[in-house]
């Protein structure tokens, strides 16, 4: 018996496995946690608390999303049946990744003023951008290579076309192959151009939390 929730964790999971990069919970915690450690990093460097960062404690930061496997997503799993909240077990994996190196202090700046939604909707569009220029992109531009070769293959093949069902004039399989290359190659300077917008401000989009804390930042540009 299958017990696969969808055909791409079944029966099209050797083709598609490596999508579970960008797709799985694992992927979306991943993504979370980066939304949540580059925030906190932006709060020191735009000077908004008073902390400092080396070099090898912003590294390590940046290790600590880069080394983000199964393994630790585990951890999280099981601080969220503590929890029962999915954020609120990433924060604390994050405030806990603080402590280990030497940042404790100022552990209570992780998820400052944010809501959940804020870091989902900022983690979600993250991980579409990715998979969108790691491998939608990189695919599509494949695939326009190959009937690009197709068509001028075909250019002088001809061929019946057809208008409204029935046959009509002459065309060749080249220019018909082509058309498709034009069409994908439109798309694909869309896809390529899209702005993946998230969303910051707290509770109800108005940066009160940040406002109260620190009046004197410019929330609005920041």
């Amino acid at each position: 018996m299958n017990n696969a929730i969808g055909p791409i964790d079944g029966r099209y999971s050797s083709k598609l496995q490596h999508l579970s990069t960008y797709f799985s919970e694992n992927a979306l915690f991943k993504y979370r946690i980066k939304v949540e450690i580059l925030y906190f990093i932006q709060l020191v460097q735009k000077r908004v608390i008073k902390a400092k960062l080396t070099a090898a404690q912003i590294a390590k930061l940046h290790k600590v999303i880069e080394e983000f496997n199964d393994a630790e997503a585990l951890k999280i799993r099981k601080s969220e049946k503590i929890t029962k909240h999915d954020v609120k077990a990433v924060e604390y994996y994050v405030k806990e990744k603080l402590e280990n190196i030497q940042l404790s202090k100022y552990s209570e700046f992780v998820h400052f003023g944010l809501t959940s939604q804020d870091v989902n909707n900022t983690a979600i569009p993250m991980l579409l951008k990715d998979a969108s220029n790691k491998e939608l992109v990189p695919m599509l531009e494949k695939l326009i290579l190959e009937l690009k070769n197709l068509s001028k293959q075909n250019r002088k093949q001809a061929m019946l076309a057809r208008t409204h069902g029935q046959p009509a004039s002459p065309t060749t399989l080249g220019k018909e192959i082509f058309v498709f290359v034009e069409r994908l190659s439109l798309q694909l300077i869309k896809l390529k151009t899209f702005e993946y917008s998230g969303k910051f401000g707290g509770a109800t989009g108005n940066f009160n939390a940040h406002k109260i804390a620190f009046p004197k930042v410019d929330w609005k540009n920041w």
